[in-house]
C-alpha cells in the first residue's frame, strides 16, 4: 500500500536571515523527499533573498502579512488555512508561532511540535513571568517539545511539560560546508580585507538588541583605541541586517574607523565569509544553541561569546572558546587583544572542531526530526478530535 509524504507545516513569524529558519531550511532541504513534504507559513513576511534558499525544493511558501499587535484576528484565517493545507505536522517556532498552536490543535492537526530557539528581549527584560505564563496557558495544546539547549529543556519543564514530551535536539551544521580555511579558497567578493596582513574579527547575525551586535563595536574601539601592540592589523567584518545596522555603522563612522570595518549587510555566502575570518564572536544577550557559533566552530575558528543562555554548553564551558561576561566590551577586548597577539595555532579551535563533528552532526539532527515528525502516524487518522486541555496542574514556582 502506498503510504502518502509526511506532510509538515512549518509555522514561524517571519522567514527571513536567523539561526531558527536556518533549521527549517535545513529540515526541508535534508529530510527526504520521498518521505516529507513541507509547506512554510510566515506570520508576517518572507524574504524573498533568504528564500532563495529553498530554491528547487517545491516547499509552498505562504505570506499571512500580520501588522503588530494581537493576533486573535488572524485565527480564523489560519484555522481555514490549516483545514485546506491538512498537515500531519505542524511545527511551530518560537512564542510568536506558539500562540496559534490551539487553533492547530482545533484544526485537528494530529502532531504539534514545537521548538524554542530562544528567548525574545522582552523575556530577559523582566517579563520573563509574564511568558512563562502564556506557555502553560498552551501547553495542553502541543503534542511535543523540542529544546535546542539543555537551558531550554529546564524552561520547557517550568512550564510543565512531561519529560517524555521534550526532546533535547540540538541545531546541527553541515560540516561539508562549514569547514576551515584552505590555501585555494579565494576571498568572498567584496572582502576588504587581506589575510596575510589583517587580523579579522568577525561576526554573522541578526543585527538586533537580543544580539547586542554594539557590545563588539564597543570592544573594537576600545582596543584599537588602546594602540597596544598589534592593533594596528585588526579588522572588524560584521555581516548581516536588522535595526540596530545604521546606529552600528554611524558609531564607527564617529570614531574615524570606518574603513577598518566591513558592514556589508545580509549576505547567502556564509560559509565563505566565515572562512575569512580569523576569530568568530557572539556577543549576545541570549542565546539557545547558536547555529553560527557551531558554525564558526566547524570553520576552526577562534571564538569569543558571551556566557549567556546554551553557549557555554555548546564551547563545552570554555574547552571549544572563550566565554565573557555579558555586556562587557572591556573583557571582550581584552580576550580579542590575547588571542590576536598569541601568534601560534588556537588549542580550542581544534577542540571546537572535533565538538561539532562528535555532537552536532546535521546528519543525526535531521534523523532525530524525522522520527518525531514520523511519529504523527501514532496519532490516528487525520479527522481525530481537537486536543482538549487537562485540569490545571500546580506546578508554578
Amino acid at each position: 500500500m502506498h503510504v502518502p509524504p509526511c506532510h509538515v507545516t512549518h509555522l514561524v513569524y517571519r522567514l527571513g536571515t536567523g539561526g531558527m529558519e536556518n533549521v527549517v531550511v535545513q529540515l526541508i532541504r535534508h529530510l527526504p523527499r520521498t518521505s516529507f513534504r513541507h509547506t512554510v507559513i510566515a506570520l508576517s513576511d518572507i524574504d524573498p533573498e533568504f528564500a532563495r534558499r529553498l530554491d528547487g525544493t517545491d516547499v509552498e511558501l505562504i505570506a499571512l502579512n500580520k501588522p503588530p499587535g494581537q493576533p486573535y484576528a488572524l485565527y480564523p484565517k489560519i484555522y481555514r488555512l490549516l483545514r485546506r493545507l491538512r498537515p500531519d505536522v505542524l511545527h511551530s517556532c518560537n512564542l510568536g508561532a506558539l500562540e496559534f498552536v490551539p487553533v492547530a490543535a482545533l484544526a485537528r492537526v494530529p502532531l504539534r511540535v514545537h521548538v524554542e530557539h530562544g528567548l525574545d528581549l522582552h523575556e530577559i527584560n523582566g517579563k520573563s513571568a509574564r511568558y512563562r505564563l502564556l506557555r502553560r496557558l498552551y501547553r495542553p495544546f502541543v503534542s511535543q517539545y523540542v529544546a535546542v539547549s539543555v537551558d531550554q529543556a529546564r524552561q520547557c519543564a517550568q512550564v510543565g511539560a512531561a519529560a517524555e514530551r521534550v526532546h533535547l535536539i540540538p541545531n546541527g551544521v553541515d560540516t561539508r560546508v562549514f569547514r576551515p580555511r584552505t590555501s585555494d579558497d579565494a576571498l568572498p567578493v567584496g572582502f576588504p580585507f587581506q589575510c596575510e596582513r589583517h587580523w579579522v574579527i568577525g561576526t554573522v547575525g541578526r543585527q538586533a538588541d537580543i544580539k547586542n551586535p554594539l557590545l563588539l563595536v564597543d570592544a573594537f574601539v576600545h582596543l584599537v583605541r588602546s594602540g597596544a601592540p598589534g592593533t594596528e592589523r585588526l579588522r572588524l567584518a560584521m555581516v548581516g541586517d536588522g535595526p540596530l545596522h545604521s546606529e552600528m555603522a554611524q558609531r564607527l563612522h564617529n570614531e574615524g574607523l570606518s574603513d577598518r570595518a566591513w558592514l556589508p549587510g545580509a549576505r547567502s555566502d556564509i560559509a565563505d565569509i566565515l572562512r575569512s575570518f580569523d576569530c568568530f564572536v557572539l556577543p549576545s544577550l541570549s542565546e539557545a544553541t547558536s547555529c553560527a557559533l557551531q558554525e564558526a566552530m566547524a570553520t576552526g575558528l577562534a571564538i569569543v561569546a558571551t556566557n549567556v543562555g546554551g553557549n557555554a554548553d555548546v564551547l563545552d564551558q570554555g574547552r571549544c572558546g572563550s566565554l565573557v561576561p555579558s555586556g562587557d566590551a572591556t573583557a571582550l577586548a581584552t580576550e580579542l587583544l590575547r588571542l590576536s597577539q598569541s601568534g601560534r595555532p588556537n588549542a580550542q579551535a581544534q577542540e571546537a572542531l572535533i565538538s561539532v563533528q562528535r555532537r552536532y552532526s546535521l546528519e543525526t539532527v535531521i534523523q532525530r526530526y524525522g522520527d518525531l515528525f514520523l511519529s504523527a502516524a501514532t496519532h490516528g487518522p487525520r479527522e481525530v478530535a481537537a486536543q482538549q486541555p487537562p485540569p490545571p496542574q500546580d506546578t508554578m514556582h
